[in-house]
């Protein structure tokens, strides 16, 4: 893997921790717990068939509040910052490529790395430091089949104007401007009034037209979409040219052609420290658990019955 960006920034004050966080806890999570915090997410509220969840829930012994939940899903065929981190990955290097080459590849990247696709927390939680510890803490424990993973992906816009995966041990390589920009800017104003970033506005304009003139927009944004869409031309997608874009909601393609022109997003990995240490990493963890040790250092386990709260973890079902 080669160098790439690496920057821990610790809290203002690290001595201070608010003691709500004394009672907050990571574990696995369902879709279920998607489905109660999906709104508060700033994208779309889909995830894909076969997604893992982790969450954080607050539990003083009382009351037991969902606080926060993360989207994993399979990481995608193709990504131009992979390829950066990985160039032994990247695909037809000299184009020797061929099926069997492939299919490795694939094999491989399934196999060892997952996509952090979406994190959201309740708006109640926010700014007591808890994403950063919730995002380490679930990149280590996350498992498929009983194996926790050695790579977790992330491409975020949010990256861009929040440090919290940067405080939770990502590596980022260099931000660059979205593909699509200029021509997304030059497509929206052709064939919208409403300012292309305004998903309202667009909404509100799209709705107050004839159906005529509506359905000629709509397919015009499906095209502009699939045309600069390598994720809608990679993968089980490959072979269906059209067929999912022109089935999208309305809402959804909208934000996701918002996505592809300014959405500029920033791709970052998490190397496991505990990678293969799935059988001695507890299966619930309080989140101050972040603070004895560096972000990428391995979880120690020998001092997690220094913290308060370790009495609230029941060892018989959680180890």
């Amino acid at each position: 893997m080669t160098d790439v960006t690496e920057v821990y920034r610790p809290a203002r004050d690290p001595g201070h921790k608010p003691d709500i966080l004394k009672h907050i806890y990571v574990e696995a999570g369902s879709n279920e717990d998607w489905k109660a915090l999906c709104e508060l997410h700033y994208k779309g509220h889909n995830v894909a068939a076969g997604t893992r969840y982790m969450r954080a829930v607050y539990d003083d012994g009382c009351d037991r509040i969902l606080v926060g939940v993360m989207a994993f899903g399979m990481p995608r065929p193709l990504d131009s910052g992979r390829n950066e981190v990985f160039p032994r990955l990247k695909p037809n290097v000299n184009g020797i490529d061929n099926r069997a080459i492939n299919q490795q590849r694939m094999a491989w990247i399934n196999q060892n790395i997952t996509w952090n696709n979406r994190t959201v927390l309740d708006t109640m939680f926010r700014g007591c430091g808890l994403a950063y510890r919730f995002k380490n803490l679930a990149y280590r424990m996350v498992q498929n089949r009983g194996k926790n993973f050695r790579y977790v992906e992330s491409r975020s816009s949010m990256s861009r104007f929040n440090p919290f995966s940067l405080k939770a041990g990502m590596h980022f390589v260099k931000p660059k401007a979205a593909a699509a920009l200029q021509t997304g800017i030059q497509f929206f104003s052709s064939i919208l009034a409403a300012p292309g970033y305004d998903y309202v506005a667009i909404m509100e304009e799209l709705a107050a037209m004839p159906e005529f003139q509506r359905e000629y927009t709509l397919r015009k944004i499906r095209e502009f979409y699939y045309k600069n869409s390598a994720q809608e031309k990679s993968g089980d997608k490959m072979h269906i040219g059209m067929s999912r874009v022109n089935a999208m909601e309305t809402s959804y393609l909208i934000k996701q052609t918002q996505q592809i022109v300014f959405g500029a997003t920033i791709y970052a990995i998490f190397v496991n420290p505990d990678w293969g240490r799935q059988h001695e990493l507890p299966r619930r963890i309080p989140v101050l658990a972040f603070d004895l040790q560096g972000p990428n250092q391995p979880l120690r386990t020998d001092l997690l019955h220094t913290l308060d709260n370790f009495a609230r973890i029941n060892q018989e079902d959680y180890f």
